[in-house]
């Protein structure tokens, strides 16, 4: 693909809107009509592009947007904001806490966005514009970004909260130790989801209480929304990753009370055979004096002998509260 834009599109202020060839986008960009722009970070043209076609961006903006490891934060430069977000992986074959980055350049009129990765967020909203129930501005466009963001979210963490009630049930009606794995990859899985999700959280706290006109307090309300979803999720992020710790902790003192209590019975076992191998021994010796060596009763006698020890030991385990 020689183009770097992997979609483009213009607003009619009603939800709807039509697709940009490169040419009508450029031209678009240019104009005071809202248009969307979505390239590839990959592509080798994507630098010199935004360097070409908006270059009123600083170069701090440009270098932001394609930068190859981002955090979620934004900043207000002017009339725009340079918003940076990240949404679960949904691709195939793909783990949800890769998190996917999108980069956004947004002021009143020009909405520019860039990902590494295929956002199923970016192709939702691009849909709704298709169907005329789009965003009808650039604020209405972000406030949607992030609620679709987390609406791919939340089926990831109901998902995982499943697996921690279903793993906590395993522990307490048979532990195991493969169960340590799955614990394991459910408290690094809500580690790196919860890493992403706070200055998230952060980023759209102070979205929300920017100062760009183009913020109405419709598109504020819509963040407090979208502030208290996340704050939540993380709160659900903290409360699994303490669940899945106990859990861990419950199935590691119950595999140790099931080792401790196999290696009492053995010790028990060694401490009822010890003296009958001391006696069984001092007879075995190949020394003359040994009494019963002609008495045809001999073995017998020493079995029950033997068998008689046994019992004086378990009387007197059981006296001594021992099992």
């Amino acid at each position: 693909m020689n183009s770097p834009i992997l979609l483009a599109c213009d607003f009619n202020g009603e939800g709807g809107g039509r697709a940009l060839n490169e040419t009508e986008a450029t031209q678009q960009l240019k104009a005071d009509q809202l248009a969307w722009v979505h390239l590839d970070v990959n592509h080798p043209q994507t630098r010199g592009w935004l360097e070409k076609e908006v270059s009123y961006l600083d170069d701090f903006i440009i270098e932001a947007l394609m930068a190859w490891e981002t955090r979620p934060r934004i900043m207000e430069i002017g009339d725009g904001v340079l918003i940076i977000l990240r949404g679960v992986n949904l691709n195939e074959n793909a783990s949800p806490e890769d998190m996917i980055s999108i980069r956004l350049w947004v002021d009143r009129h020009r909405i520019i966005s860039l990902q590494k990765r295929q956002l199923k967020a970016v192709s939702d909203i691009h849909d709704r514009i298709n169907a005329g129930k789009g965003p009808k501005d650039c604020a209405e466009f972000i406030c949607l970004l992030i609620s679709r963001l987390f609406d791919r979210m939340e089926p990831v963490l109901t998902e995982l909260d499943e697996r921690t009630d279903t793993v906590e049930e395993k522990v307490l009606d048979e532990p195991d130790m493969s169960l340590r794995n799955e614990i394991v990859n459910i408290r690094k899985q809500a580690i790196i989801l919860r890493r992403y999700m706070a200055p998230q959280k952060d980023a759209i706290g102070q979205l929300r209480n920017s100062s760009l006109e183009w913020f109405d307090i419709t598109d504020k309300r819509n963040l407090l929304e979208s502030y208290d979803r996340i704050l939540r999720y993380i709160e659900d992020l903290d409360a699994i990753r303490e669940r899945a710790q106990i859990v861990k902790d419950e199935l590691v003192n119950t595999l140790s009370d099931r080792l401790n209590k196999n290696m009492y019975v053995l010790s028990v076992i060694a401490a009822i055979f010890l003296p009958l191998g001391f006696l069984t021994g001092l007879l075995g010796i190949n020394v003359g004096g040994i009494p019963g060596t002609d008495y045809k009763y001999a073995f017998w006698l020493f079995s029950g002998l033997l068998i008689g020890v046994v019992g004086i030991q378990i009387y007197a385990f059981k006296r001594l509260k021992w099992f």
